[in-house]
């Protein structure tokens, strides 16, 4: 807080303060302590239903800890995933927001109260982070009578004062639980997260060295204005960390546009990237900005790179030399200026020795290069995004569902050849079919033996490197297991021909694969059939 943006103290507010210092002197301990600030805060005339909104320390899920004038069951509906909505945008960018109507704001949620839409006076939504150690470890949040035209600036300024005074009683309340940790004679693991390690950060949720590393990677890389590449398979977050290097950047207050590269027709993609004027071929009947042009002063996330047609690489890189566009259609070049970030599943090298991707503009867009781990890779995370997934769809499916320890263990043995975006879609599919609220290992086991009949190596050589690694998943059921194919099993595979005299489905029957499994692995290893 800049203090020569702080309005002149009012005797009233200068009160509310001093009352507030007061309060924390007096309180040992740390929920009155809160609750009592938040009971503050509603004696302005102005301000009402103040909450403190915390992540919970296994899955990052947002929840109201402590409130005033809110219901139980109005607590219970204030959950947030990270980044969700205007309380997750607050909690991830570390920045105030001021929604002044929250009728006519599409980001409000609307969970914890739902505005009257014929009310005589709009509603206003505030949330201020709770910051330690220049990270938001909460959100302090407020809805304000709008009728009270005046003092907006005088709440911002007592807000934050209370956010800090908040985030200093939940330090001491962690310090002083650690403490008694030390003391205790029985080893636990602490319920509570460090205060300055949360499981999330800018909703990308994980503990494991690998994922932290490639974090770290990309807060680094936000400092600047140089391309990033982000290398690693389908479904491991490339898009979220190319979100999260956007919204940690000076650029984040300007526009984030995505496009895939991969999933829209060659002759569409130019038009979709440099616009067009109206005329230029038939259908254009307007004048179109392209993805540049609406990026100007953000970031452009081109993903699926690799998939970009030779011809458009060669305007893609002129666009990156002159820092200009030019619309189809157009003689005129609109100076752009945006920050582009990329991504890939297919090793670039590979695509530039095959003549599929230009040298030139490889250099170009490998300034920096992040190496996104697979989930396979991610000790301990498989656990922690079970969990925030379960948390997310309980709520949306107003569902309650409890995984068990056995089902976590069951979770952590699977191979994940579909990454985190795999792991998601299985936990939804539970949420919505599930008849019990305790699922276990047997309810995991068969899930996963369904998603285990997708025969991974058939699809290797179309899907991204490194999902034909082993693929090995114990059910205690049939299900047959997905390896790599290795050049070891050359013998074994040839002695099974023999035995069963070239019968293959026999021979594949003996190995314990499918016979298209084995007729992929005769011609991987260059074995007549």
């Amino acid at each position: 807080m800049n203090p020569e943006t702080c309005p002149m103290l009012s005797s009233e507010t200068a009160s509310v303060i001093l009352s507030a210092t007061k309060l924390i002197g007096k309180s040992s301990a740390t929920p009155a302590a809160i609750g009592g600030l938040l009971e503050l805060l509603s004696d302005r005339p102005s301000l009402e239903r103040g909450r403190v909104i915390l992540p919970d320390p296994v899955t990052g899920v947002l929840r109201i800890s402590y409130a005033h004038e809110l219901t139980e069951r109005q607590k219970q509906r204030g959950t947030y995933a990270p980044g969700e909505g205007v309380t997750g945008r607050v909690m991830s960018t570390a920045k105030i927001a001021l929604i002044r109507d929250i009728r006519k704001d599409a980001e409000y949620l609307s969970r914890v109260t739902t505005p009257a839409p014929n009310a005589a006076e709009p509603v206003a939504y505030i949330a201020v982070p709770i910051i330690h150690q220049d990270l938001p470890v909460g959100v302090l949040a407020v809805h304000r009578a709008t009728k009270h035209q005046d003092g907006f600036e005088t709440d911002l300024y007592i807000l934050q004062i209370f956010a800090a005074m908040i985030g200093q009683l939940l330090l001491l309340d962690q310090q002083m639980l650690r403490r008694a940790q030390e003391a205790d004679t029985v080893a636990r693991p602490s319920p509570a997260a460090k205060i300055h390690e949360p499981a999330s950060v800018h909703g990308i949720i994980g503990n494991s060295k690998a994922l932290r590393h490639a974090v770290t990677e990309a807060q680094k890389a936000a400092g600047s204005d140089a391309t990033v590449m982000l290398v690693g398979e389908s479904g491991c977050g490339k898009e979220r960390f190319a979100r999260m290097i956007h919204l940690a950047s000076e650029r984040r207050d300007q526009p984030f546009v995505c496009i895939n590269c991969a999933a829209i027709p060659a002759n569409l993609l130019e038009t979709e990237l440099f616009g067009h004027e109206k005329g230029a071929f038939t259908g254009a009947i307007a004048v179109r900005a392209g993805k540049f042009e609406i990026a100007t002063g953000g970031t452009l996330f081109l993903d699926e790179i690799g998939d970009m047609p030779l011809d458009l690489q060669a305007k893609l890189l002129r666009v990156l030399q002159e820092r200009s566009v030019q619309r189809i259609g157009s003689n005129n070049e609109t100076p752009v200026d945006v920050r582009i970030l990329t991504a890939t599943n297919k090793p670039p090298e590979e695509a530039v020795k095959r003549g599929d991707f230009r040298l030139d503009l490889f250099y170009r867009l490998n300034v920096i290069r992040i190496l996104l781990p697979p989930l396979r890779d991610r000790n301990g995370d498989i656990e922690l995004l079970a969990l925030y997934f379960l948390a997310r769809y309980n709520q949306q499916y107003r569902r309650d569902l409890v995984l068990e320890k056995s089902a976590l263990n069951c979770l952590a043995t699977y191979d994940w050849p579909g990454n985190v975006r795999q792991l998601e879609n299985i936990i939804e599919r539970l949420v919505i079919m599930s008849e019990n609220d305790r699922i276990g290992a047997a309810e995991i086991s068969a899930v996963l033996t369904t998603e285990a009949a997708i025969d991974i190596d058939d699809i290797a050589g179309h899907s991204a490197p490194g999902t034909d690694t082993a693929r090995t998943f114990s059910t205690g059921t049939d299900a047959r297991p997905y390896q790599k194919v290795s050049h070891a099993d050359k013998g074994h595979i040839m002695a099974a021909l023999r035995l069963a005299k070239g019968n293959k489905t026999h021979a594949a029957r003996a190995l314990g694969m499918s016979a298209r499994q084995l007729q992929y692995r005769l011609a991987k290893l260059n074995i007549a059939s």
